[in-house]
C-alpha cells in the first residue's frame, strides 16, 4: 500500500504535467488502496478531456490490470484511445507499486490529439502515395463501469462474429472467456447483465466461466 507521501508526490507530478502540456492533457491517478472498483479515480487534472472526475471508475486498461498477475504487468505507453464523443487521445498507463511490490496505483496520461490529427490529415493529402495505410480503431474510454461493461459485452459479441441469437454453446463460452480474461466479472453485478445479454441463467454462466478457464 502506498503511503500519503508517495500519493502526494504523484499528485505533484500530475499537476506539473498538466500545467506543462495544457488543458488538452488529462492526468489520472487510480488508487487501488482498498478503493471500491467503481470509484478508483483518486485524483485527476483536466478531467474535461474525458468528462471524468474524482470518484469515477476505471477504464478497460485498469480493469485488465486488476484481473491479471500484477507481477507481470509492464507499463503501456504511447497508445491511442478515444473519448465518448469521438475525440482521439494519445495515452500512457504506468503501474505504481509500493515497497513490497504490490500494485497500489495507476498513473495515466491522456493527451487530446484530435486537432493535431486533423492537421496531419491535411498535410497527408499533399504527400500521400497509393500505398495502403494500416489503421486500427482506438479503444473508447468509458464514463463509468456500466458503460465499460457494455463495451466489453459488445467486444465479446464482435469477437464471436455472429448475433447472440445464432450463437452455439461454444460461441457463448468463447464470449464468456473474453469477458473473464478482460476482468468484466470484477464489476459488481456484471453476472446478471451478462446472463441476460446471452440468454442464459446465472448457473449456466458460472459453468461457462469454468469451461472458459480450461481453454488455453
Amino acid at each position: 500500500m502506498l503511503n500519503e507521501t508517495t500519493f502526494a508526490m504523484l499528485k505533484q507530478i500530475a499537476a506539473g504535467l498538466a500545467r506543462q502540456f495544457g488543458p488538452n492533457c488529462e492526468i489520472v491517478i487510480h488508487s487501488l488502496n482498498n478503493n471500491p472498483l467503481e470509484s478508483s479515480i483518486f485524483y485527476i487534472e483536466n478531467g474535461s478531456v474525458t468528462n471524468r472526475k474524482v470518484g469515477d471508475g476505471p477504464s478497460h486498461i485498469v480493469l485488465e490490470a486488476l484481473k491479471h498477475d500484477h507481477a507481470s504487468l509492464s507499463d503501456k505507453l504511447n497508445y491511442l484511445t478515444k473519448t465518448h464523443d469521438g475525440r482521439i487521445l494519445k495515452s500512457s498507463t504506468m503501474y505504481i507499486r509500493d515497497e513490497a511490490g504490490v500494485l497500489s496505483a495507476i498513473f495515466a496520461i491522456n493527451f487530446d490529439i484530435t486537432h493535431l490529427l486533423a492537421l496531419e490529415t491535411s498535410v497527408h493529402s499533399l504527400i500521400a502515395t497509393d500505398e495502403p495505410d494500416s489503421v486500427s480503431e482506438p479503444e473508447q474510454i468509458p464514463l463509468n463501469v456500466n458503460e465499460l461493461l457494455d463495451q466489453l459485452i459488445d467486444q465479446s459479441i464482435a469477437l464471436v462474429g455472429k448475433p447472440v441469437a445464432l450463437m452455439t454453446k461454444d460461441d457463448k463460452v468463447k464470449a464468456v472467456k473474453f469477458l473473464n480474461d478482460s476482468g468484466a466479472f470484477l464489476i459488481t453485478k456484471s453476472g446478471n447483465k451478462v446472463s441476460e445479454q446471452f440468454g442464459i441463467s446465472k448457473y449456466t454462466l458460472y459453468s461457462y466461466i469454468d469451461a472458459a478457464s480450461r481453454i488455453d
